[in-house]
């Protein structure tokens, strides 16, 4: 039985959820833990509550900085969040990080599904760096409407023969590393929690952010130490890329250029951010640090996205920016200069509804939410 199976029957044993109308989204990051909790009124999603803490103290190091803690500390900091926070509910979602998941858009024959079973194994250990059995896979076969509107087929809708290029199904095969989904089964447990479900991080922000769209949207996910882009059309992952590097390096930049410390270079680059109109010595050095390290990220992103326009012929039409790192002042307007396209901030909480006089707080903490949200709403439906 898959780590993935257990979670579900523990729950449905459990007999969580029956009357606790309320769910919970809990991301756990290389930074900090993000959590939601979220229930339904009369057909709307309701915000309970949301909390973040960050991680870097319980390592010794700064606010924002990424870290690798044991599952006791992890457990420590998911506690005192749901804490501090007044979290009241157990039935749960947990994001899996994107570094220690594999996700690919693979071609596979056009077989009938018991088939298809028996392929898509064979066909994803060719993706997979490790061996088979140190994940827990998982595939979705994209419909043939999809792989129509894919492949630039006219009329989706009609039932004719698939031509030439359709011989074959699209596959999007999904990993997951046992190891991570162990220490996080062992992080929750600590806590008293059991998840229904783990979820890469990716599909929690597509739930949250964007629409189900026939145009090509870019998600790009700007984290302490990485950023993450993805390539998604009609809600499916069409392609994805890491870039090492994140807004962390924005504040080591700082912190060695002015001999500061990172806590002093993390709090001068929330205040300031980039291409401040404040021309002082001191905003004159955060921009030039935010500058060098974010023209970086969107070089990276655009050759990416250029590769994938030339490959597909498809024209990317939004991109998204989410992340904590995507709260940095004035870094839309940079981006859309560098990637010369239409570019968003995330704005997850658009989707719940929330007291009037936390709509300004809710849009500026958003973009550092996509995934504890995605995480809660699929939690949502899942309970009814």
């Amino acid at each position: 039985m898959s780590l993935f199976d257990q979670a579900k029957l523990l729950f449905q044993q459990s007999g969580m959820g029956k009357q606790d109308p309320s769910v919970l989204g809990i991301d756990i990051g290389s930074s900090a833990i993000k959590l939601v909790q979220i229930r339904k009124d009369k057909g709307a999603a309701i915000l309970e509550t949301y909390g973040e803490i960050a991680l870097g103290p319980l390592a010794d190091l700064e606010v924002g900085q990424s870290t690798n803690l044991p599952t006791e500390k992890l457990a420590t900091a998911l506690k005192d969040l749901m804490r501090e926070a007044g979290v009241t509910t157990q039935n749960c979602g947990v994001a899996v990080p994107f570094s220690a998941s594999l996700l690919r858009l693979i071609e596979v024959p056009a077989l009938d599904p018991q088939k298809l079973a028996t392929v898509i194994p064979i066909e994803a250990r060719k993706y997979i760096p490790v061996p088979i059995n140190e994940v827990q896979l998982d595939w979705f076969v994209v419909p043939e409407a999809e792989q129509r509107l894919f492949e630039g087929a006219k009329d989706p809708s009609q039932n004719q023969e698939l031509p030439a290029n359709l011989q074959k199904r699209l596959v999007l095969i999904v990993a997951m590393h046992n190891e991570t989904l162990r220490k996080y089964t062992d992080v929750l447990k600590q806590v008293g929690l059991t998840p229904s479900f783990y979820e890469i991080e990716v599909f929690s922000s597509i739930r949250s952010t964007i629409s189900r769209s026939l145009a090509p949207v870019a998600i790009i996910d700007l984290g302490a130490a990485t950023s993450k882009l993805y390539l998604v059309e009609l809600g499916i992952v069409m392609a994805s890329h890491v870039i090492q590097s994140g807004s962390q390096d924005i504040t080591k930049s700082l912190a060695n250029a002015m001999h500061i410390s990172m806590n002093k270079a993390e709090e001068m680059k929330r205040q300031i951010g980039i291409l401040s109109s404040v021309q002082n010595d001191e905003a004159v050095r955060v921009s030039h640090a935010a500058t060098l390290t974010m023209e970086h990220i969107f070089a990276e992103a655009r050759r990416v996205l250029l590769g994938f326009q030339r490959k597909y012929n498809k024209v990317i039409t939004k991109v998204i920016l989410t992340g904590g790192g995507s709260t940095l002042k004035g870094l839309q307007d940079f981006a859309r200069e560098q990637l010369e396209l239409e570019v968003e901030i995330a704005n997850p909480f658009t989707h719940v509804q929330s007291p009037a006089f936390l709509e300004g707080v809710l849009k500026q903490a958003g973009p550092d939410f996509t995934v504890a949200l995605g995480l809660a709403l699929r939690k949502l439906q899942e309970s009814e």
